[in-house]
């Protein structure tokens, strides 16, 4: 069963947490032999928000998707498995979320087929944290180079944060879109 908030959450063997944007209490958690998160980064580096996001932004060439025990504080719970993603540098937005979610479907899959004899490993070494991403994390600068804001403008949520720029006083929005290989010389 699907669904999108918590107080819909009902019972049962798994509970997966997936793009979560809500704190799900003990009491939900209780209802189910296992509550898991799907987490898009290597934890306990990257705890908090839009972790696959930061990271290519950063200039990472892969991200690691951890499945993990629910627990307080988030993203502290015990990890399930992990599984590397591998980026070639010129995925957008959609392409890049179209990999996240079919390794958390692998991840869930792997956890339905485990959940009976799964033995998780603790989190070791010091977390670190990203930030919620607000809109003005999708600002452009105008007089910086497109190549050396490449990993900003593909990863710019289209719809909820845009890239943008500010100049002569007016806010303006810029869309990507793959249109050919760069060796392509002719129309196919």
């Amino acid at each position: 069963m699907l669904v999108q908030s918590a107080s819909e959450a009902s019972g049962g063997d798994l509970l997966f947490l997936v793009s979560c944007n809500e704190i799900v209490s003990k009491t939900v958690r209780d209802r189910y032999k296992h509550t898991l998160v799907l987490h898009a980064a290597d934890l306990p580096k990257g705890r908090g928000w839009s972790p696959h996001i930061w990271q290519v932004i950063e200039g990472n060439d892969s991200i690691v998707i951890s499945l993990l025990d629910a627990a307080e504080p988030v993203d502290s719970g015990d990890i399930w498995r992990k599984e590397k993603i591998q980026l070639e540098g010129h995925e957008l937005y959609d392409e890049i979320n179209e990999l996240v979610f079919a390794a958390e479907v692998r991840l869930m899959d792997y956890a339905m087929t485990h959940f009976a004899t799964i033995v998780p490993a603790r989190q070791s070494g010091n977390p670190t944290y990203y930030r919620a991403r607000t809109p003005k994390d999708s600002e452009i600068d105008p007089r910086d180079t497109l190549a050396a804001q490449f990993n900003l403008l593909r990863v710019a949520d289209p719809d909820r944060y845009p890239a943008f720029f500010m100049l002569h006083g007016m806010r303006y929005e810029i869309s990507i879109r793959k249109a050919k290989p760069a060796d392509s010389t002719t129309d196919r």
